[in-house]
């Protein structure tokens, strides 16, 4: 199978993968190749990229801070670790001008990628929504392009951003209707799991909803109940993880108790998720 079918495959499927009646989509974000592999792993149907969990491990802030080069770098180095569907957090695309949007959108089909994540949180309070549908639409053409059906899961900052108050819900609304028409296949607003609002802004959303999750948030299956079909949890696996980091640390330079060490894989079931050797290159 050439690269270019196998990524039409593979783009079909995950397109699939957020159809009505199904369990619900739940991504459970990575920033390299090792937390790729354990996410897949542990069961995931697909792989999605975080941004700012990208950002920390590379000693950037969250935020379009981190360079091109080493976001590619990086997205590929997890593609090229899984054989799941993998979806790729671009932040605003990495560029302002279209040439350095069309760059983003090819690298990330370069690297093999078949989902995006575009948001339009780039100017105060949001990114004006003709010129995040003109961009939207631009992505949907560089894809089309190269025949290759991304998925181009539209993120909006209604409620995460805390500007809109009251007006959320009928912005969101607004905003998702003119992404899908302009080329987006899914619509992600983070900031919100009410399900009560989800359930709102799914029955008048004509395409799959994702919503931003973590503690204390309802399970993926009541998000789903309420309309959701795609559950992610952002930098939060990075958090988790560099959480224990600094509870071991903590522990060990200070009364020198290895029990934060207890329960962690051994050596050679981490050197056996890289048995047939690296797969990427710069």
């Amino acid at each position: 199978m050439t690269a270019h079918r196998a990524s039409v495959t593979k783009a079909e499927h995950f397109h699939k993968l957020h159809d009505a009646g199904r369990a619900p989509l739940v991504l459970v974000n990575v920033w390299d190749a090792a937390s790729a592999r354990v996410v897949q792993e542990a069961g995931a149907a697909a792989i999605a990229t975080s941004s700012s969990a990208v950002s920390w491990s590379l000693g950037y802030r969250d935020g379009d801070h981190v360079p091109w080069g080493l976001a590619m770098a990086a997205l590929g180095r997890v593609v090229a670790a899984t054989t799941l569907p993998v979806t790729a957090d671009i932040e605003t695309g990495y560029g302002r001008t279209d040439d350095e949007l069309r760059a983003t959108v090819h690298a990330v089909l370069d690297a093999g990628a078949v989902g995006i994540n575009i948001e339009d949180s780039g100017d105060e309070p949001l990114t004006d929504i003709n010129e995040q549908s003109r961009r939207i639409a631009l992505i949907r053409a560089t894809a089309d392009d190269r025949a290759i059906p991304l998925f181009i899961n539209a993120r909006t900052d209604t409620y995460l951003s805390g500007r809109f108050n009251e007006a959320a819900y009928e912005e969101t609304l607004r905003r998702a209707e003119t992404y899908l028409t302009a080329g987006a296949d899914g619509i992600f607003v983070p900031g919100v799991v009410d399900l009560h609002v989800l359930h709102q802004l799914s029955s008048r959303i004509p395409a799959p909803l994702n919503a931003l999750a973590g503690v204390g948030a309802p399970s993926p299956l009541e998000l789903h109940d309420a309309g959701v079909r795609r559950v992610s949890i952002g930098g939060n696996t990075a958090k988790a993880a560099y959480a224990k980091v600094a509870r071991v640390a903590t522990e060990i330079l200070g009364d020198g108790n290895w029990a934060g060490l207890a329960g962690t894989r051994s050596h050679e079931q981490m050197d056996a998720l890289f048995a047939e050797g690296p797969k990427y290159s710069l």
